[in-house]
């Protein structure tokens, strides 16, 4: 997209993206400080600061002057590949001439380290217009993943480097209806980068005029995306207020397919002489309820539930120029999943407040497993504080242990026919495990 228009947001957009996700699938949770401290729970009508935008729309009501929120997050991986156990493709050779394939069966070394160090950064503004009606604008992350293998992983067709990385610039409107109820709606622009690489690793042992017989281990590049793309999604959202103790809060995010454009190299393109320009991202919509409620003038419980649709990410397909076809690189088959979240939040005195936090947090991976997007079920943990610097002014620090669970992988990558000869596919075994620790800071203002 050479426009105006998309070169702005590029360079609005760049500076909220994130390439880390440590929720479920590829899906970023790190919208807030304040969120992480008590695990998201109750997020989506507990509206404590402007970071509330992230979640409902409908929420801005409850702000009674022009609020500002801004923080950072760091997610910190702990992501390990063990006990692989690998069937690598075996090219036999006479003089040169191919003349029959099969495997190369090895164990590759365990690994570590593949999921880097992120920093996830948000902003938001709330602005009341009336008694009525409000405006807010928000910059987050919804989406992001990235593990990058070394050059000289035995296994490459399935390590290489996958990162996705996502900016979200929102503009939602809000309206009170009554003491009661308030409903919000809002423009999500979703700016995408998709970058994928994956090397062929073969072993071709070449029987000589003599007969003796030799074995090398040659890479070719298999897969080279680098691509960009803007899509347009969009949420909806209300908050019930039973009282002044007791509210809940519903949304839904509407979550677009993003189409993006740039330099696509796909070993079977060669083969089959196509010609690709893009691909294409399927991302889940995303529906949450909150419930808080202050039992005492210090006490106070709250609860997220959320479901995310990721039965939507079927597949990653590139286009052939050529035709309407899209030709699938990677199949995954995800199904949808939720998560679920309680907390408490004390009220401590004018200047300090605490909260905590548990998330239990569905992994979306069926029956498809992939050592390059280690996912499981997770537990988060999570710890946080409020400090009000003054009447207008607040900082806080969030904090989460999150703990995966082992999950056995059993992938294969489809290889296209080569030489006339049919190609056998590749395939490992292995045990992947990935935990994190977050923390995150957050400074907020009301005028």
């Amino acid at each position: 997209m050479n426009t105006t228009f998309s070169r702005t947001l590029l360079a609005t957009s760049t500076l909220f993206i994130s390439a880390t996700s440590m929720a479920g699938g590829f899906q970023v949770n790190e919208h807030s400080a304040t969120g992480l401290g008590r695990a998201f729970a109750g997020e989506a009508v507990i509206a404590d600061n402007a970071s509330v935008l992230s979640r409902n729309a409908a929420a801005m009501t409850m702000f009674d002057s022009t609020s500002i929120s801004m923080g950072l997050t760091m997610v910190k991986p702990d992501v390990s590949v063990e006990n692989v156990e690998y069937q690598q493709l075996k090219i036999n050779e006479n003089m040169g001439i191919p003349t029959g394939m099969g495997f190369n069966s090895m164990t590759v070394s365990n690994t570590d380290g593949i999921a880097g160090t992120e920093f996830v950064p948000n902003f938001y503004v709330i602005q009341p217009l009336n008694d009525k009606w409000a405006f807010g604008f928000a910059s987050y992350s919804n989406f992001g993943t990235g593990t990058e293998f070394e050059d000289n992983y035995d296994a490459s067709i399935f390590g290489g480097k996958t990162e996705v990385k996502s900016a979200n610039i929102g503009f939602s409107l809000a309206y009170k209806l009554n003491e009661q109820w308030s409903f919000g709606a809002g423009i999500d622009v979703i700016y995408g980068i998709g970058n994928l690489y994956r090397d062929l690793d073969s072993t071709i042992c070449n029987k000589h005029l003599a007969g003796a017989k030799d074995c090398s281990i040659n890479k070719t590049k298999a897969l080279d995306i680098s691509a960009t793309g803007v899509g347009i999604g969009g949420n909806v959202g209300v908050v019930y207020q039973v009282n002044e103790r007791n509210r809940f809060g519903l949304s839904y995010k509407y979550s677009p397919e993003v189409e993006a454009e740039g330099d696509v190299d796909y070993l079977e393109n060669h083969v089959h002489g196509v010609t690709s320009d893009s691909v294409y991202l399927p991302l889940p919509d995303i529906a949450e309820f909150s419930g808080y409620h202050l039992l005492t003038d210090k006490v106070a419980i709250h609860y997220s539930y959320q479901w995310i649709g990721w039965s939507a990410f079927d597949s990653v397909d590139i286009n052939d120029v050529n035709s309407d076809q899209r030709i699938s690189v990677k199949e995954y088959n995800w199904k949808n999943s939720y998560h679920i979240a309680v907390g408490t939040t004390y009220y401590l005195n004018k200047k300090w407040t605490l909260r905590a936090g548990y998330m239990f947090d569905k992994t979306p991976v069926d029956e498809i497993t992939s050592i390059s997007i280690p996912d499981s079920d997770r537990q988060w943990f999570s710890t946080g504080f409020t400090y009000n610097w003054s009447n207008q002014t607040s900082v806080d620090f969030g904090f989460t242990y999150l703990i995966g669970e082992d999950v056995e992988v059993s992938e294969v990558q489809d290889i296209p026919d080569m030489m006339g000869i049919t190609t056998p596919d590749p395939s490992l075994t292995a045990t992947t495990h990935a935990d994190a620790v977050l923390a995150a800071i957050q400074l907020s203002h009301s005028f």
